[in-house]
């Protein structure tokens, strides 16, 4: 055990499944060099956040490998190496290029099994920066988890930490499917204690980051962390959350949600994805359909406006779900008139 950031979590799973199996590889733009750098000479950088770092040095160019700056092209070529043996990791520098190869995930990767009866496999991994924060503006700042979300034949993963982004992707790297891996940008430094060995994490198992009487609060992602803030301060007026992080959106734990409702009577979903068909709505949907016996209180979301994500430090700080925002609603449903904090 040891203490290691969000970025080392991740570089330390690569690292134990490429000496594990040696079906592991990596591909993406910069994953070997680095801001410009010709591979086998820059690995000292390792990616446009420096994630991949030191691994073209410990496993060289035929297991390391940058690609051409086509999306389309290594998302396709990866599929295609899942489908005939090897176990790819390929990185979409941010997933606002989602766009640029969306066939290959939705028509290839994500329908193989199910086109060719449950004899094909294709395990292959997407890792893929998401959300805002960062000040990167409206084309590398979305968080488009729902879109994967809804395609049949994906599983997507939204680790909160550290420890959760190591066992998740170890866990995601040993899977025969095709798995979305999403990082959130403002969270490569975060730090807490890892296990120095390797360990998984199941798909399908919410996380119960605390437990209280008064309010249930499911968060995504980062928002995990925002929401745990918001739950010490409101713990101090006397009011007690519990805290769901569901760890991944497909497949998705709704029994541990309803289980917590039935307990709580209250409902808050942070969600940093637009407003319309995001995790917010579907979880929001569940608990309504089959749960709303239990309710005390309308169910509350915290989400963005429908915009894109703008540039401006202060419009963004605006834009974002915060831990201030996740109290406000809390405290809201408390009083029962609450709908929606935006």
């Amino acid at each position: 055990m040891s203490k290691k950031s969000f970025r080392q979590a991740i570089n330390e799973a690569l690292r134990q499944e490429m000496r594990r199996d040696p079906r592991v590889i990596l591909m993406g733009e910069d994953v070997a060099g680095g801001r410009g750098g010709t591979s086998g000479v820059k690995d000292a950088w390792g990616g446009v956040l420096g994630v991949t770092k030191g691994l073209l040095t410990e496993f060289g160019e035929d297991r390391v490998l940058d690609t051409p700056i086509s999306e389309a092209s290594y998302i396709g070529a990866a599929a295609g190496a899942a489908a005939t043996g090897l176990r790819p990791v390929a990185e979409l520098m941010f997933v606002d290029f989602i766009g640029s190869c969306l066939d290959q995930v939705l028509n290839q990767a994500a329908k193989f099994r199910y086109m060719f009866g449950g004899k094909a496999r294709t395990p292959m991994v997407i890792r893929a920066m998401y959300g805002a924060g960062f000040n990167a503006a409206a084309q590398h700042s979305q968080s488009l988890y729902p879109l994967f979300t809804h395609i049949p034949g994906l599983k997507v993963v939204i680790p909160s930490s550290p420890y959760e982004a190591k066992g998740l992707l170890i866990e995601a790297i040993r899977d025969d499917d095709p798995v979305i891996f999403l990082e959130n940008k403002v969270m490569y430094d975060d730090e807490e204690d890892v296990p120095d060995e390797s360990y998984t994490i199941p798909f399908g198992e919410a996380n119960l980051t605390r437990e209280g009487e008064d309010v249930t609060i499911v968060a995504i992602g980062r928002m995990v962390g925002m929401a745990n803030e918001a739950a010490d301060r409101l713990e101090k007026q006397g009011i007690t959350c519990t805290v769901i992080d569901p760890r991944t959106t497909s497949p998705f734990d709704e029994d541990t949600i309803l289980e917590c409702v039935e307990e709580t009577g209250r409902l808050v979903v942070v969600d940093e994805s637009s407003p319309r068909c995001n995790m917010a709505c579907d979880i929001s949907a569940l608990v309504a359909e089959r749960a709303f016996g239990a309710l005390k209180a309308p169910i509350v979301r915290v989400v963005p406006p429908h915009t894109p994500v703008p540039f401006s430090t202060p419009l963004e700080k605006l834009y974002m779900p915060s831990a201030e925002k996740i109290e406000a609603a809390v405290k809201n449903v408390m009083k029962q008139h609450a709908r929606e904090v935006a």
